[in-house]
């Protein structure tokens, strides 16, 4: 059950991430004055996606070792 809770959980959580990520940049592109500043923004915005995409494979890295760790230890 705690399993279940913790998937939509994260699910959620990234979903806001990626709308978050999806709102910056519409921001950046049309409010944000200057070539040199639309430039600079972007490129903090890519690496707050590398940021987002290692920690969703983190996550789901993590479960999946969780979830198939215990059963290979008890096979004899």
């Amino acid at each position: 059950m705690f399993g279940k809770i913790k998937k939509i959980f994260f699910t959620g959580i990234f979903g806001i991430l990626y709308l978050s990520f999806i709102a910056q940049l519409v921001y950046i592109l049309g409010w944000v004055p200057g070539i040199e500043n639309k430039l600079m923004y972007l490129g903090l915005l890519s690496f707050e996606w590398l940021v987002l995409i290692s920690a969703r494979y983190l996550s789901k890295r993590s479960s999946n070792n969780a979830q198939y760790n215990g059963f290979s230890s008890r096979r004899r």
